[in-house]
Formats: structure tokens, C-alpha cells, sequence
């Protein structure tokens, strides 16, 4: 058996599917499907099988997935303390992030890191679920949390604020009218669904969202008002606050990787990259930035 095919065996055994693993891996389909048929022939015994829910692993199959687990704890210890020692810096790197800021704030930061490391491959992956790290789904995971888990290493960037805000027409209409605000519904992260709930005790939404670049582009509209972190709410123009942020509301911005990965080179130079540019940045994430005059003011 080759490392490299009980690698490929991993990423099916996470991931429940050769599609998935072949796009966690970046190789084709039918290298995946090839490598997985030359292992169990080199067996002896079925690995995986086809069920109408995906790929599930057979006894034997789920066997290999601890052993392979094993020695990749293994190789990710030796990989840290001979890559701590090397002076070019190179590999694939990892890293997960949440949409609203991949797709935003971070990716100018993430554009930089690749020019200063060109020999580092850079994979960004969106997802604003809990990504295993443990079984490297991911090198590095940045996240909103004020809890991050115990298990892994972490650095806090920076503390994240959020505030109430609509569009700067719609705001104007109701300190004029003095009319009743409407909120809208949010079904996305647990903590906007709280604050909104706390806002809106009555829940009287027309309109739901599951995602914040959902809500950003709602409140564009003028459909009422919506929590968004300040970094997302203060760099749009059609919109402004209607309620300052909270420090209740903070939440940390964390980059966490596992510990095995601690003296890795390719990791620690991401991390000193982010902290520095993150630094740079910081008045924006807290929401300190100055504002403009305006129906800011109708909030309490």
C-alpha cells in the first residue's frame, strides 16, 4: 500500500463520496474511482459501497479508515517538525473560511498571501458550518466564535462587531412617518437568529434569509432592518446604522489549526500574515470607523 492511495481513501471515507473527494483533493473523478479499485484489489476485500445515500465504508473499509487516520497523525507530525526547518516554503495549504468574508474582506488579504508565497497552493473553501479539522478537512479554519474548541490551536485576530442597519431611504421614511420598523426574518447563524429574535420579539417577518450576503442584499432593498457584522453594513453605501453596535454582540475572529500542524512553515507564515494584515484592518472589524450623520439616530 502507497500513502498516497490510503490518502485518497480518507478523503472518500470523510467525505461519503468520490465527487467530494476528488474536488477536496483537486484530482479527477476517475483517478479517485481507479485508485480506490487498485486498493481493494491489493487487499483482497471490498473498501466502500454504493448506497442510494452516497458511498458507506464496509467493516473492513471502516478498519482502514482508523489505521489510515493513524498514520496520518503520523506523517503530519513528521511533516511539522521537517517543515518548521526549511527555509523555501511550499505545498498545498487549506483553509476554510465563512462566505460573508471570503468573499469579501478576505480575499484581498488572501490575494496578498499568494504573491508573497507563489510556491504555496492555495485552496479557499466556503463553508459556514463546523469543519473537522482533525480530519483535514482543512489546515485552517477562520471563524466567528467566542468558544472556540479546546482541541485546536488558535489565534484571535481581532473582535467582530455588528449593528442594526437598513437602507439610508427606508430609514429616512420611518423618522419621518414615525412609523413601526419591519425586521427581517433571519434563518442563518444561531447568534443573528437570537439578537433578531430579542429586536423582534413578535416575529412579525414577511421576508426570511438564511445567509448574511442574503440579508445585505435584502436591506439594499429597503425590506426593513437586519443585524450585519460592521464590516459588511459599514462598506456598503446604500446602507446605515439604525442602532449602534453592542459589545454584547462581539464575537471573535479566530484562525485555528490543529496542533500537529503547529510547526508547520506553510501554517505558521499564513498566520503571521493574517494577524499583520487583519491589524491593518482592525477599526473596520471592531466597528470603529467613522459615520456618516443620519437616521442613524432613530435607534436607542
Amino acid at each position: 500500500m502507497h500513502w498516497d492511495d490510503l490518502r485518497i481513501f480518507l478523503a472518500v471515507a470523510r467525505d461519503g463520496s468520490i465527487s467530494g473527494a476528488a474536488k477536496r483533493l483537486n484530482i479527477q473523478h476517475s483517478t479517485v474511482s481507479r485508485r480506490i479499485r487498485l486498493l481493494e484489489t491489493q487487499l483482497g476485500t471490498r473498501l466502500i459501497e454504493r448506497k442510494k445515500s452516497g458511498y458507506e465504508l464496509t467493516p473492513a473499509g471502516d478498519e482502514l479508515r482508523m489505521a489510515a487516520g493513524k498514520m496520518e497523525l503520523e506523517v503530519l507530525e513528521v511533516e511539522g517538525a521537517l517543515g518548521g526547518q526549511e527555509d523555501r516554503v511550499a505545498g498545498e495549504l487549506r483553509v476554510s473560511a465563512i462566505n460573508n468574508m471570503a468573499s469579501s474582506v478576505l480575499m484581498p488579504i488572501f490575494a496578498g498571501f499568494s504573491e508573497a508565497y507563489p510556491d504555496i497552493r492555495l485552496h479557499v473553501q466556503v463553508s459556514n458550518k463546523y469543519v473537522s479539522l482533525a480530519e483535514r478537512h482543512a489546515d485552517i479554519a477562520i471563524r466567528l466564535t467566542n468558544t472556540p474548541l479546546d482541541t485546536l490551536v488558535g489565534t484571535r485576530l481581532t473582535n467582530v462587531a455588528s449593528a442594526v442597519y437598513g437602507e439610508r431611504r427606508y430609514l429616512e421614511g420611518l423618522r419621518a412617518s414615525g412609523a413601526r420598523p419591519l425586521w427581517i426574518g433571519v434563518e442563518c447563524c444561531a447568534f443573528h437568529q437570537s439578537w433578531t429574535h430579542t429586536a423582534c420579539p413578535d416575529h412579525r417577518h414577511s421576508f426570511f434569509v438564511d445567509d448574511t450576503l442574503l440579508t445585505l442584499a435584502a436591506l439594499k432593498q429597503g425590506l426593513g432592518l437586519a443585524y450585519l457584522p460592521c464590516f459588511m453594513g459599514d462598506s456598503a453605501e446604500e446602507l446605515a446604522r439604525f442602532r449602534q453596535p453592542d459589545p454584547i454582540h462581539d464575537l471573535g475572529l479566530w484562525l485555528l489549526y490543529h496542533p500537529d500542524l503547529r510547526r508547520t512553515k506553510r501554517v505558521s507564515v499564513f498566520r503571521e500574515h493574517m494577524v499583520a494584515r487583519i491589524h491593518d484592518q482592525r477599526a473596520l472589524f471592531e466597528g470603529r470607523l467613522p459615520q456618516p450623520s443620519g437616521p442613524a439616530s432613530l435607534g436607542p
